[in-house]
């Protein structure tokens, strides 16, 4: 039986870039008082102001239930808000406070630094190439057509 090449294996090398990625992003964002997660439900929010529990969850790649949890941590830090009773149904829309803006833009500006650094090897052309690729991956595996 071959053994497969680690080094040469898609599925390996993104899993080595999403490992690394993660912690680069965990280090700076302990700055700003956040987790990835964190950050990553105030910036779904800071582009799509309003979402639900379930949209949140779905975006941050987090069960709802941890999303839940992840809520009431951001609510209790002043970062988000959320009504106590939902307008209609069951979802209750969220919406960044003014401290949650100003802390997702400081945190983004690190975020940032460190996507840079991450494709500092490409041209603008091969990033957005490889942005193109990584999207068409998941919707090929989600069963997605695009």
């Amino acid at each position: 039986m071959m053994q497969m090449d680690l080094g040469r294996s898609v599925g390996y090398q993104l899993k080595r870039v999403q490992s690394a990625l993660r912690a680069a992003m965990d280090g700076v964002l302990r700055a700003h008082g956040l987790t990835t997660p964190q950050f990553s439900c105030l910036e779904l929010l800071g582009q799509r102001p309003g979402l639900s529990n379930a949209e949140l969850a779905r975006g941050a790649f987090v069960t709802r239930q941890s999303m839940n949890v992840l809520l009431r941590s951001l609510q209790e830090a002043g970062l988000v808000e959320r009504p106590a009773t939902a307008e209609s149904g069951r979802a209750l829309p969220t919406r960044l406070t003014d401290a949650g803006e100003r802390v997702l833009n400081a945190a983004r500006t690190d975020v940032e630094a460190i996507e840079r650094r991450m494709t500092t090897g490409l041209s603008p052309a091969q990033a957005q190439t490889l942005v193109t690729q990584l999207a068409d991956m998941a919707d090929a595996l989600s069963g997605r057509d695009r």
